[in-house]
């Protein structure tokens, strides 16, 4: 897939949720219940057991879907390229690493930086970031989103962390392109109940989708 259409797609689905587990089925279970909650991009973080055959297996399952499967806590080039290779659509840090950057422009493969200041987010637009992630969205806040998108009016910025059902609004108020949630919509997949993390997902999307459709 084109970055452009990468890019438009997030911003059209408005969140982006990450994935953590204790193991692979956990995983696997939880991302089935955020799709069934119409959560369409998913983040599976390197933190997960054996990510790169999460990202393997869900690609090949959903290929053909409108589902966008993407690799999240990338701390280095290594990673990136071994996410790439297991078929990950995006690629996500938590900390700005230029060499990741580097090595995701080479393959054509899009790429979200976590930036906390404005250093950070000058030298990631820099280095042809073009979605930059807010973390941890619980400490910078929506005034911090404000804040950057002063200097950097046309950043497109994805607060990381913090976000709920109850700030939501908020953040995309102050600007926000799109959210990345994760223990919020997944918290109930530790005690096995994943029907109530689709639900906790369906209403998350709907309500997002009132926001940035209002916007529109």
């Amino acid at each position: 897939m084109k970055k452009y259409n990468v890019y438009q797609t997030i911003k059209e689905q408005g969140v982006v949720v990450v994935i953590r587990g204790n193991d692979l089925q956990e995983a696997i279970k939880t991302v089935e219940a955020c799709y069934k909650g119409g959560i369409k991009v998913i983040e599976v973080t390197f933190t997960v057991p054996r990510a790169d055959e999460l990202i393997k297996t869900l690609v090949e399952k959903y290929a053909g879907s409108d589902m966008l499967v993407g690799a999240g806590t990338v701390l280095d080039p290594e990673t990136a390229r071994i996410a790439m290779l297991a078929g990950a659509q995006f690629i996500v840090s938590p900390s700005l690493n230029v060499d990741t950057i580097k090595t995701c422009n080479r393959y054509g493969v899009p790429v979200m930086s976590g930036v906390m200041t404005p250093t950070e987010a000058q030298t990631a637009m820099e280095y042809g970031v073009d979605i930059l992630k807010l973390f941890p969205g619980d400490i910078a806040k929506p005034a911090g989103l404000k804040a950057l998108k002063g200097p950097f009016p046309n950043a497109n910025i994805m607060p990381t962390g913090g976000v709920s059902q109850d700030n939501v609004e908020e953040w995309f108020k102050v600007g926000a392109y799109a959210v990345g949630a994760g223990s919020f919509l997944t918290k109930d997949a530790k005690t096995g109940d994943f029907d109530k993390v689709e639900k906790t997902c369906r209403a998350f999307v709907e309500k997002v989708q009132s926001i940035i459709g209002g916007k529109k």
